[in-house]
């Protein structure tokens, strides 16, 4: 997988103004009923099933039936709009912190969707967002994950920024592992148990030699895709926190 845009890539001060509502609405010419919002959706959907090298502003036009010239009296092109789809998708992350009780159900919870927003936005993937532009979905996000998480008692406000950071590296990885095989077998056309079925006679006369005894060793299905390798990962990742708390706890003066 390849990252093909970057975020903050064009006219920060426009997207910001966008993202906060301050930017000029365009006061002539536009088509009745056309907003920057049905604009984002419009790029939302299409980058979700065709991917984000298909959002366009000629392309979106087309769609909106509109004409190219219109969706300029909005914004300034595909890099601003960019920062307004990512914010945009972060709106849907809002819900889950809804009854989590407690920092370790908050970031499960927070994981979890984090997951499930990339599985939907798999072009989510395709962002460089090292150098993000923050709008209110996004901010609002961060500040309810923050209210949940500063129980973590012991932990300097650098630290818990860290925990999200670390935990958000952690979802992607897994998250891209899953669209990267989605992928490999939409483009090839093989599905993920033929393209194994297909190395398993070399593989099992390497094993015969004796030259892998672990690996030979392994039981049948410790490849097997039955097992929530995402799960376990992430309780071991919220253990590692939880002993950390209550370390920082330990040593805190009474």
């Amino acid at each position: 997988m390849t990252t093909t845009d970057s975020s903050g890539s064009g006219d920060i001060s426009r997207s910001l103004e966008l993202l906060w509502g301050a930017g000029q609405r365009p006061s002539r010419g536009p088509k009745p009923g056309l907003t920057l919002e049905k604009i984002i959706d419009k790029a939302v959907a299409t980058a979700d099933t065709e991917g984000l090298e298909a959002v366009s502003m000629r392309r979106l036009s087309t769609e909106l039936g509109v004409g190219t010239m219109s969706l300029y009296r909005y914004l300034p092109g595909k890099a601003e709009l960019l920062d307004l789809m990512l914010d945009r998708v972060q709106k849907e992350a809002h819900a889950a912190l809804e009854g989590a009780r407690g920092w370790r159900a908050a970031l499960e919870a927070t994981a979890r969707a984090a997951l499930a927003l990339y599985h939907r936005h798999p072009w989510l993937l395709h962002v460089n967002q090292a150098r993000p532009v923050l709008g209110p979905n996004a901010v609002r996000h961060l500040e309810r994950t923050l209210a949940r998480i500063n129980t973590m008692n012991g932990l300097t406000d650098q630290e818990l920024v860290s925990v999200i950071v670390t935990l958000d590296g952690y979802v992607a990885g897994v998250a891209r592992t899953h669209v990267n095989a989605v992928e490999a077998e939409r483009h090839s056309g093989i599905s993920e148990e033929q393209f194994w079925q297909a190395q398993t006679p070399v593989l099992s006369r390497a094993m015969a030699t004796g030259e892998f005894p672990l690996m030979a060793a392994l039981d049948d299905n410790a490849f097997s895709g039955d097992f929530d390798h995402f799960a376990f990962g992430l309780e071991r990742l919220l253990d590692g926190f939880e002993a950390l708390v209550a370390a920082r706890t330990a040593t805190r003066p009474s």
